[in-house]
């Protein structure tokens, strides 16, 4: 792995620190910023978000996914926690704890608004950095391509319809054709670019690929340091005003966190599926696209809003958390099946 992959909590947390104190510093920069928009979109986050999940699109094998059927499970689990699990009970958590338990220092707007940025971020699983995880926990790349694949096909039809009626069923009224744009915009369009590219250096190479990724990782950490410190540079005051309400909407995001990756972990044992295929399995459920949710919450609620600072939060939990339930993955191989080295999940005879 690079000095990226190894120290990726100490590039996000500087991006943090840094982001939080220019926004102090210099508010109108952000303010400028915040204001190049086109049809509620950001234009400078959106190309931020692109720079940073273009060469993760690209690395996306199509030709893998009629490879699948030689070992569906993992698939089906990973899809079935992503799209029939997760948004559902990220959706109550965040009834419970801010209609409920947190009513009393909430008020009922802000209530809504931050329910609605953890049910974006609910319906969005991660695409990006799931090649991360997967590679920290030693995972079959080429079954992560396919599950990433398939994920992303499905999210396309269903990123939209799940969270206009999970938004709906919060009492929140929400443009369908914002929601459209944005899953266009940061879903459709990037995997289309990724695929035309891929087709291009294939047939050029046998290793274009590899060799063009590894050209422009370097401009995926500066996207993904820049998008960083573009979030909490727009919410630094909110974060400095209001420390409590960062502890509130991070307490139920670990809660739907650690729980679904307990399920997910469970079932991958139950299912005996591969080490290197449930290590990945349970990451890509547990984990969450924040980029497409902070830019759909931005969309849809305005940069200082609600919603935008609980995806925003989201990035702020998921690093760390995710990077325990790695250690938790690594020190656990002896409760799953092994396959033989070079022998993936994909590959004939290899062990299921």
């Amino acid at each position: 792995m690079g000095l990226f992959e190894r120290f990726l909590t100490v590039w996000v947390g500087l991006g943090i620190l840094v982001g939080v104190g220019l926004g102090l510093v210099v508010p109108g920069v952000f303010q400028g910023i915040a204001a190049i928009e086109f049809a509620h979109v950001n234009l400078v986050v959106a190309i931020f978000i692109w720079v940073m999940i273009y060469p993760m699109m690209i690395q996306i094998d199509w030709h893998a996914v009629k490879d699948v059927g030689r070992n569906p499970r993992g698939l089906i689990l990973t899809l079935v926690v992503n799209w029939l699990i997760k948004p559902f009970t990220m959706a109550a958590l965040g009834v419970l704890f801010f209609h409920y338990l947190f009513a009393p220092w909430v008020d009922p707007q802000s209530a809504s608004e931050y329910i609605a940025g953890m049910i974006l971020l609910g319906v969005a699983p991660c695409t990006a950095m799931v090649f991360v995880w997967s590679q920290l926990v030693k995972g079959d790349a080429n079954y992560t391509l396919v599950q990433v694949s398939v994920n992303d096909i499905i999210m396309i039809f269903a990123f939209a319809p799940i969270a206009a009626f999970l938004l709906g069923v919060t009492r929140i009224t929400v443009p369908w054709e914002t929601l459209v744009l944005s899953t266009v915009l940061y879903v459709v369009l990037p995997l289309l670019a990724g695929m035309a590219t891929r087709h291009l250096l294939e047939r050029r190479s046998p290793h274009a690929v590899a060799d063009f990724v590894g050209q422009l990782k370097p401009w995926s950490i500066v996207g993904l340091i820049a998008t960083v410190v573009l979030l909490f540079g727009f919410q630094a005051q909110t974060i400095i005003d209001k420390p409590l309400v960062i502890a509130m909407i991070a307490v139920p995001l670990m809660v739907q966190t650690y729980g679904i990756f307990a399920i997910s972990y469970v079932a991958a044992r139950v299912l005996k599926l591969p080490h290197n295929v449930a290590g990945p399995a349970c990451l890509i459920g547990t984990s969450n696209f924040f980029e497409l949710a902070v830019a759909v919450a931005i969309s849809l609620f305005g940069l200082n809003s609600g919603a935008a600072l609980a995806t925003v939060v989201g990035v702020l939990v998921e690093v760390p958390v995710m990077l325990s339930l790695v250690a938790i993955i690594n020190r656990t191989p002896h409760w799953f099946i092994h396959t033989h080295a070079g022998q993936g999940p994909l590959s004939k005879g290899a062990s299921s």
